[in-house]
């Protein structure tokens, strides 16, 4: 199963991730963390990557991408993951859709992440971090929504999102997703 964790920063798409890993075993692919791995490894992609986020400039859709594509060739995703942080723009999931069907995969459900933006932004000032003032999160959540609403249309238009409300505690949340993906599977099940 190729499971994507959609939605704002500060919705727990990390902490989501990471109990989804722990109950059905399938690893979690973030997008930071293949660019750290690519930075550490100092791979030619991992130094381009390092020149752009160096420069706290946004990483291009091809180069995003072929971190991912270089990721998922890993054995440890053969089987499935569960992508978090990726894909972020309409070319980012049509370059995902391309890569997963030349291995014979697909993307089987992207579960988007819904939190009231007032709860986004208590919950990223909250982190502490120096960055992080009001303005500057409502800015980042508004170009988030700018640019990721063709994605959440791409993947609706397949049929394969769902909306799950965020704006509960982290069980109430991982319950929510568990039935989403559960009624997936019957779904899924019942037309093959």
């Amino acid at each position: 199963m190729v499971l994507v964790l959609f939605g704002a920063p500060g919705v727990g798409k990390g902490t989501q991730a990471q109990l989804l890993t722990e109950r059905y075993g399938i690893p979690t692919l973030s997008t930071g963390e293949a660019f750290r791995q690519a930075i550490r490894e100092g791979s030619p992609l991992g130094q381009q990557v390092r020149s752009y986020v160096d420069n706290g400039l946004l990483v291009p859709d091809e180069l995003v991408t072929a971190i991912v594509e270089q990721a998922l060739s890993a054995p440890t995703y053969q089987n499935g993951c569960i992508l978090d942080g990726f894909p972020r723009t309409l070319p980012q999931a049509q370059a995902l859709d391309e890569l997963l069907a030349r291995s014979g995969r697909r993307v089987d459900l992207v579960i988007n992440l819904i939190v009231a933006e007032d709860e986004i932004v208590r919950r990223l000032l909250s982190r502490g971090r120096p960055d992080d003032t009001e303005t500057v999160i409502r800015q980042r959540l508004r170009v988030y929504s700018e640019q990721t609403q063709p994605v959440l249309d791409y993947y609706a238009e397949q049929g394969k999102l769902v909306s799950v409300d965020g704006n509960a505690d982290i069980e109430t949340v991982h319950r929510r997703i568990l039935e989403a993906v559960a009624q997936r599977v019957l779904r899924d099940n019942a037309t093959t």
